[in-house]
């Protein structure tokens, strides 16, 4: 059997009462994000929440996870989807991969349709510095609209 690829999560604060439901879920079925990982065997070694604006825990959170072994830190898609999206994103995936030497992806569960729709009427996402922060979580859309 091969090494599992441990991942940590992120979550914005806003969501801490989050139970995971979506991103679990698409862990499990290797959706969104985690479409990376598809035939790989991959185990969760941590989850939190940024501890809110600025991301006060960001600076912390990785050396337990580092402690636990985690290969990739995900960065959770309600960051992005949350209205407004975390202003703060760019800087928390600089700052863990600069300061433990992990990978870091944005996003975990596929964006869910409404979102999309949403942010699309209100142009949030129309910059092209947007692309890469919604690429690994954007799904077609029978997927976005499952997660709904």
């Amino acid at each position: 059997m091969s090494k599992s690829i441990k991942i940590g999560i992120v979550i914005c604060d806003r969501y801490r009462t989050c139970a995971g439901g979506k991103c679990l879920r698409s862990m499990r079925e290797r959706e969104g994000a985690f479409s990376i990982y598809a035939g790989k065997e991959i185990e969760l070694v941590g989850y939190t929440t940024c501890n809110g604006c600025p991301g006060g825990n960001v600076e912390h959170l990785g050396d337990e996870m580092v402690k636990n072994g985690v290969d990739v830190i995900h960065l959770a898609t309600g960051l992005v989807v949350g209205y407004p999206p975390c202003p703060h994103i760019d800087a928390f995936k600089s700052y863990l991969e600069n300061q433990y030497g992990v990978d870091v992806v944005i996003g975990t569960h596929p964006i869910p349709q409404k979102y999309l729709t949403m942010h699309t009427r209100l142009d949030t996402w129309r910059a092209p510095e947007w692309q890469p922060v919604l690429e690994a979580a954007m799904s077609d859309e029978k997927t976005r609209k499952a997660y709904d």
